[in-house]
């Protein structure tokens, strides 16, 4: 669970630290939600021969070749509380790129929403499967430039990406975990830092109950939440 290392680092009020959070003020949820079958992947020998690894050079370069044909800007994201719809933004366009890159890729598939912090944020695309590591060894290292605009600030129920602490200055984004704000204030000392590309049109109540789940001190789910996206237009 540590290998997780992307973060968004503060609550509403800019001073504290997402790790402060008292555990006790969290929902511990009882009932049984229905299963929606998504596979469980994690299997050392993921196939990945299929993925052109990239790197910070060619990313730009491959990314608008690879606008020619993948226009999306919708897909739907399946998880055992339901499914929820997000809508890409055409103006971050490495963004909206990289994300529906890595779900035909199939690399949401096999990763869970990691990361649980009520009122604030859930974080999701990653895992501590060994296939996950695998995946993102063969997809590649590098990082997603910043394309923040004024025009899609951190507003509730809009999807952004979160950064490591490894840049701080250039405010670049993960090329893997993205986050969606809970908090119905919005978020607005994250907008700048964090570069938002999409937002939730349909299903924001599944993300709502997937709020109320048991987690650890890292805000780790005690029960993982599998994900699967799907590509739609």
């Amino acid at each position: 669970m540590c290998l997780f290392s992307f973060i968004l680092s503060c609550k509403n009020d800019g001073s504290k630290n997402t790790d402060d959070t008292s555990k006790k003020d969290k929902i511990i949820r009882k009932d049984k939600v229905p299963e929606v079958i998504i596979p469980a992947g994690g299997e050392d020998d993921v196939d990945v021969s299929h993925i052109e690894t990239l790197t910070q050079e060619t990313l730009e370069s491959y990314l608008k070749k690879y606008e020619k044909n993948n226009p999306e800007t919708i897909v739907k994201v399946k998880t055992r509380f339901g499914d929820f719809t997000i809508q890409l933004f055409a103006q971050e366009r490495l963004h909206r790129l990289n994300f529906i890159r890595l779900a035909k890729l199939g690399y949401y598939d096999d990763t869970f929403f990691h990361r649980i912090d009520s009122g604030f944020v859930v974080q999701g695309g990653n895992s501590d499967k060994p296939s996950t590591q695998k995946l993102r060894a063969k997809v590649g290292d590098y990082f997603v430039p910043n394309e923040y605009s004024p025009f899609h600030k951190n507003k509730y129920g809009y999807v952004g990406m979160a950064k490591p602490p490894s840049q701080k200055v250039s405010n670049s984004s993960s090329a893997f975990e993205f986050y969606i704000v809970m908090d119905k204030n919005g978020a607005p000392h994250l907008n700048e830092k964090f570069t938002v590309f999409g937002r939730v049109i349909e299903g924001m109540e599944v993300l709502e109950e997937m709020q109320k789940v048991e987690i650890d001190a890292s805000e780790w789910p005690l029960r993982n939440i599998q994900m699967k996206v799907e590509v739609l237009e």
